[in-house]
């Protein structure tokens, strides 16, 4: 057990004490820090309900003679709760928050390194780069590529280059960078004595060092010049030039950067003379050996990218805003490759795939469902004691921006509470580490763990890919639960910024006003699993099982986007080659060794739609729909026909379709007359025995 800490802040949070069943402080940060120092001496580890003064009990915690045991945690009940409406009706939900702060930390997942020894390119206009690699080049090893000429410094205590970017890519430690170097003159092998300057006719060259080309003659003169040197070429042959660095620095107006969240290490500032300061100070820190959580982990066996040549679902690949997942095609065989260092762990990747191949440990669903099941089974437990609402409400965030959007939110409410609504008693915020990392297993397990409806709070800095991943898989959520039917109860509030309150606040309005929602079935006792699939399967299990409306017998139809769903087939163009048995990558679609048999295991089916494309006779269609439990289960048969028999030996060798196709295509060509139409009725071996007859 944990020891609990909870201040009331001065008397501003109305904080029951004998319904929370521990004291309750009102000044632990000031005349009551003593309390604090005394907890200390357990051994128990300590939850202190305050993260404004954080810092200062950490302080103490490290001052403190006897060295911590156990951990110490903070939770803030402030502005989530105490500072809210309706404050006073918020004590299941400060229960559930406190319950949650003393559960273990999730379980440490592998690190990705890098490696920086300092070497920063600054990228753009030589009036902006050559100043700020003045600053930086006693600190960095600095080089600049001027994409517009500016005046050269005399000494040459750092590269400078010049021309236009043709490809950067990389990461922190490991940046490349091709640029074509476009200017007769290079700035590398000058020595910028001002030989070219002093002879040009035209004044075509200045102290930058480089040909405006719109001015120069052709006189060459400068050529002459710097013939002892040879920094000057008209007829450069080989413009290429690459270099590797550590940092980037692009101070270009625009970057052209091949993905919309840009890696470690690299700095796209803009214009503004500021945001350039922050950005250096940033960099100059950038040097040595740094880490990062590895937050994926990608099982190839169950990928559904593609099979046979054909490429199925591309969900993560399409989905990533960062460039880190990339396609690989091997033999005809599809996988997916994610560089790790370019992962900046949004897990949306996760989020869309249908299969559960990629999956989403920062931390795992598996954490996250026991969390989940705390929070919802300590709320309903307290509100049962005090006759208020039975079911919370979850409200997702970003750790760090959503946190910060809601404790702008409490102050505002508390100060202003005619102007703003804080969050009603009812709604439990939890934060994550990106919105975008959370979807259909998640929703739904909370859902069954008692959690009446979830909203989604997102800041206005996700990547518009996500945002079309959550509406997409939102809208597949609750196409799923009007098909046992309940009401939509997975929901988006939009924000732009981290203080655009107004929006939340909206929302949250709107919620206190309506009153909390009842449960949509009683908490479930199953745990979630790391399996995405079989998580789903079991939430869907006892969604069912509590069902307000049976499923149709032939399902419910859902979105294209769905992961769940059968197929359609064509009897009469299906020949049954079994062209989809083989490329189906996770073993829905089955043959039979024995007789001309195609069948189906919908539960099996991710709809990556491999098999449609596959098939020769465009026989296949996806039916994105959700079925009985029951019936997902079974196998079920789509296509048989009779086995055709060879008339030499008797064997079956192939359907009588096919050969009855085969023939009617070729009975009409002079090579397949008499003998050797009757050879395309045999099996293979009776065809070689019938061909060494007829020549013998």
């Amino acid at each position: 057990m944990s020891q609990k800490l909870v201040c009331n802040c001065n008397g501003t949070m109305p904080l029951d004490s004998k319904a929370l069943g521990m004291p309750v402080h009102r000044s632990l940060c000031r005349q009551e820090v003593g309390s604090f120092l005394q907890a200390l001496d357990g051994s128990d580890s300590l939850v202190v309900a305050c993260t404004q003064e954080g810092a200062l009990f950490g302080e103490l915690a490290a001052q403190a003679e006897k060295p911590l045991i156990a951990p110490l945690r903070f939770v803030n009940i402030r502005e989530v709760a105490g500072w809210t409406q309706e404050a006073k009706n918020s004590t299941p939900k400060i229960a559930a928050l406190l319950a949650l702060a003393e559960m273990p930390e999730a379980e440490p997942v592998p690190v990705v390194n890098y490696a920086s020894e300092g070497r920063l390119l600054i990228i753009g206009a030589g009036r902006q780069a050559i100043p700020w690699a003045e600053k930086l080049s006693d600190s960095l090893d600095v080089s600049v590529l001027c994409t517009e000429p500016g005046d050269l410094p005399l000494a040459r205590n750092y590269p400078i280059y010049t021309g236009s970017v043709s490809k950067l890519d990389g990461y922190l430690g490991q940046f490349s960078v091709d640029w074509d170097l476009q200017n007769p003159i290079d700035p590398e092998m000058c020595t910028r004595c001002g030989a070219c300057v002093e002879v040009c006719p035209e004044n075509a060259i200045d102290l930058s060092f480089q040909i405006d080309l719109s001015k120069c003659k052709s006189h060459r003169d400068c050529v002459t010049a710097c013939a002892s040197i040879g920094a000057i070429s008209f007829d450069r042959a080989d413009c290429q030039r690459n270099a590797e660095f550590d940092l980037i620095l692009d101070l270009r107006t625009d970057p052209k950067m091949r993905m919309s969240q840009t890696p470690q290490g690299y700095f796209a500032p803009g214009a503004d003379a500021f945001e350039q300061a922050l950005i250096v100070n940033q960099l100059l820190e950038m040097v040595g050996e740094f880490e990062k959580p590895k937050y994926f982990s990608y099982n190839e066996k169950v990928c559904a990218h593609g099979r046979n040549g054909k490429v199925g679902c591309s969900a993560c690949v399409d989905v990533c805003s960062t460039g880190a997942i990339s396609s690989i095609f091997k033999g005809g065989q599809g996988s997916v490759e994610v560089n790790p260092n370019l992962c900046m762990g949004c897990g949306a990747c996760a989020t869309v795939c249908p299969s559960g191949a990629m999956r989403y440990n920062y931390p795992s669903v598996v954490h996250q469902g026991k969390e989940l099941k705390t929070l919802a089974t300590v709320y309903m437990a307290e509100a049962k004691k005090l006759n208020q609402a039975p079911a919370p409400s979850l409200l997702l965030h970003i750790l760090k921006v959503g946190t910060q959007l809601l404790d702008g939110l409490g102050r505002s409410a508390h100060v202003f509470p005619k102007q703003f609504e804080g969050l009603p008693s009812f709604v439990i915020p939890y934060g994550i580490e990106h919105i975008a990392s959370t979807g259909l297993d998640l929703w739904l397990g909370a859902l069954s763990y008692g959690f009446a409806e979830i909203h989604l709070l997102l800041s206005g800095d996700e990547d518009p890919a996500y945002r079309a991943a959550l509406q997409a898989q939102s809208e597949l959520a609750n196409a799923i639960l009007q098909a046992y039917g309940f009401d939509a109860r997975i929901h988006l509030i939009q924000t732009h910024s981290a203080d655009d309150l107004q929006p939340i606040s909206k929302a949250m309005g709107g919620l206190r006003q309506r009153g909390a929602l009842a449960a949509l079935c009683p908490p479930a006792s199953f745990g979630l699993s790391l399996q995405k699939r079989e998580t789903l399967e079991a939430v869907l299990e006892y969604l069912q099982k509590h069902a307000k409306t049976a499923l149709p017998e032939a399902g419910a139809a859902l979105p294209k986007s769905s992961l769940l769903g059968g197929l359609s087939i064509n009897q009469d163009a299906c020949t049954l080659c079994m062209s989809c048995v083989s490329s189906c990558p996770e073993g829905a679609l089955l043959d039979n060794p024995d007789e001309p048999k195609l069948s189906f295991i919908e539960k099996q089916c991710v709809q990556c739609g491999i098999c449609v494309q596959t098939c020769p006779e465009h026989a296949l269609v996806l039916v994105p729909r959700l079925q009985r439990v029951e019936q997902r289960k079974q196998k079920v048969v789509l296509n048989e026909t009779q086995a055709f028999h060879c008339i030499s030996c008797g064997k079956p060798f192939g359907t009588l379709k096919m050969v009855d196709l085969m023939l009617a295509k070729l009975g009409t060509h002079g090579a397949f007359s008499g003998a050797a139409m009757d050879r395309l009725k045999m099996c293979g071996d009776c065809r070689v025995v019938d061909m060494v007859k007829k020549e013998t």
